[in-house]
């Protein structure tokens, strides 16, 4: 059986979590990801961007931590982010973990929290993982979410214009068919009281957040 191929991506905005505890088959580094990558020791098998936020130095540091460095110019039409999903995606990952980019600047986040939208057609799995929060996005469907004391608040936001059908079992404040638009809050920081829990939905796209409290 072939194992499916988990990729961690690291960015260079916000504080990130420890990498060490994560666990992938391949790492890969966007601009300064990857000079949090070679800072933590984390061999890396490309780092990837125009590294304008690192010095020489550290360029020198990140490449004795990866295998490849592929780097662009300053002006370009991609992001240092989607450069690198760009890489994931030819090296075939079935799974990518996203770090590194929220918590910086506002425009980079809102784009960067977007981008989970192509990531829906190019991975089976895709989160963005920062030191307070797991974001996901779906389609219709039913899903499973267990326990998790690392992330006390489950919120789920409209992705699209509106979402339908959204029900939530075993949670503190169930739902059962309901519908959701931009701008409400009725599905906001949500708790598990079951052990698992599924929330399903009928049309639109849902935007899944779980936080803790810093």
């Amino acid at each position: 059986m072939n194992t499916k191929l988990s990729i961690g991506l690291v960015g260079g905005a916000g504080r990130l979590p420890d990498l060490h505890s994560e666990h992938h088959h391949i790492w890969i580094g966007a601009d300064a990801g990857a000079l949090a990558l070679a800072s933590a020791g984390i061999r890396m098998k490309v780092a990837v961007g125009d590294f304008d936020s690192v010095s020489e130095e550290e360029l020198i540091t990140i490449r004795r931590y990866a295998d490849q460095v592929l780097v662009y110019p300053p002006e370009k039409d991609e992001t240092d982010f989607e450069l690198a999903i760009r890489q994931a995606e030819e090296m075939g990952a079935a799974d990518v973990a996203v770090y590194g980019v929220t918590g910086g600047r506002l425009d980079h986040e809102l784009i960067n929290i977007q981008m989970l939208y192509r990531l829906l057609d190019s991975f089976e799995q895709a989160v963005i993982i920062d030191w307070q929060n797991n974001i996901r996005l779906h389609r219709p469907g039913t899903y499973r979410i267990e326990q998790d004391d690392t992330y006390r608040y489950i919120s789920f936001l409209s992705f699209s214009e509106q979402v339908t059908g959204l029900t939530l079992t075993g949670f503190k404040y169930p739902l059962t068919d309901a519908s959701i638009h931009w701008g409400e809050t009725l599905s906001i920081s949500n708790e598990l009281v079951a052990q698992y829990g599924t929330y399903s939905f009928a049309s639109g796209i849902v935007i899944m957040i779980k936080s803790k409290d810093v």
